[in-house]
């Protein structure tokens, strides 16, 4: 029974990639098409719809790994993601296609996802300021402040949709219709969930036998495995040279992952901060400010190929450091 359970777990982590590239198809189509339906912008539909629908794995192994008590798990997946969507999936998104950014993602957007981490890390580490704590932790009080944050990035993506333009008769002619954009969505997402929750599990079980650290699979195997969908969906998103959508989902992930993901897991179940995840921070702001400067000094304000290419070795000798330090 346990041979036949474990085939299982292989055989639905190699359908898992499937459900993934075929999910990533139906969700960037349908939100690309919901977008100019509505005159709203790519890039809120990369910063919500297509951010929340990829980040749908992440919580799931949050908010389940909170309630196990898993919390090693808990922030090493968030962290983890958070390197991977710059590093990884803008690394291998430009490769495929230059990515034009936009100045309000220069400005606001990725600040903001800066001040997210730094805030994380702030919270966590309280007890070296001025509160009295016995641990690093993130309490449901921090999760509370969080989720506060988060209210006022959507309040902030409120705002851009009025900015939204008006479309031509031409234009709307060319979109698919309203029922059909948000059937796509939806079962874009679904794909996305379901074949990120069996990639994961595989991934774990094999990181199992190899016998690695949970925190290490955490921001290693679990890290990568749920941020698939934003891989999938931003190299997608690349290939049909859909820039904004393919950068808002990696910014608008990363806000997601640490304000709504976090705030939610330390709500449940407060999150003990182990002192190493504050390298893990400080690489997160490290890979923002990175994206920042590539951009600045395009004249073209867009992360091109050699940037893409300095991005996967960024990423892969963190990932190296992470195996070395176990």
């Amino acid at each position: 029974m346990e041979l036949f359970s474990t085939i299982l777990v292989y055989i639905l982590f190699a359908l898992g990639f499937i459900f993934l590239i075929k999910g990533a198809n139906f969700l960037v189509s349908g939100a690309s098409s919901i977008a100019k339906k509505y005159g709203i912008s790519d890039i809120v539909v990369g910063l919500t719809i297509v951010s929340f629908g990829t980040s749908a794995p992440e919580l799931v192994v949050n908010v389940l790994a909170s309630f196990r008590g898993n919390t090693d798990i808990a922030i090493g997946n968030v962290f983890g993601s958070n390197i991977a969507n710059i590093l990884l999936i803008l690394g291998v998104s430009a490769a495929i296609y230059p990515l034009t950014v936009q100045r309000n993602t220069l400005v606001a957007e990725i600040p903001y996802s800066i001040v997210a981490i730094t805030l994380v890390g702030f919270l966590a580490n309280s007890r070296f300021f001025f509160f009295e704590r016995e641990n690093p932790e993130l309490s449901r009080i921090d999760g509370i402040i969080l989720l506060v944050f988060f209210v006022l990035f959507m309040t902030y993506i409120f705002w851009l949709t009025k900015q939204g333009k008006k479309l031509t008769e031409e234009e709307k002619i060319q979109t698919m219709p309203i029922g059909k954009a948000v059937f796509f969505v939806i079962i874009g997402i679904f794909g996305l969930f379901l074949g990120g929750n069996w990639v994961v599990d595989g991934a774990v079980k094999i990181a199992q036998m190899l016998g690695m650290s949970e925190s290490l699979i955490g921001l290693t195997v679990v890290a990568v495995g749920t941020s698939l969908p934003e891989l999938v969906t931003s190299a997608v998103a690349a290939y049909r040279k859909n820039s904004d959508i393919a950068v808002g989902n990696v910014v608008g992930s990363n806000i997601f992952n640490v304000f709504w993901i976090l705030g939610v897991s330390a709500v449940i179940n407060p999150l003990p901060f182990n002192i190493g995840n504050n390298f893990d921070a400080f690489v997160i702001i490290l890979s923002s400010l990175l994206l920042l400067v590539v951009v600045l000094f395009n004249k073209k304000m867009l992360v091109n190929r050699l940037g893409g290419v300095v991005f996967l070795i960024a990423y892969f000798s963190y990932t190296y450091y992470l195996v070395m330090r176990g």
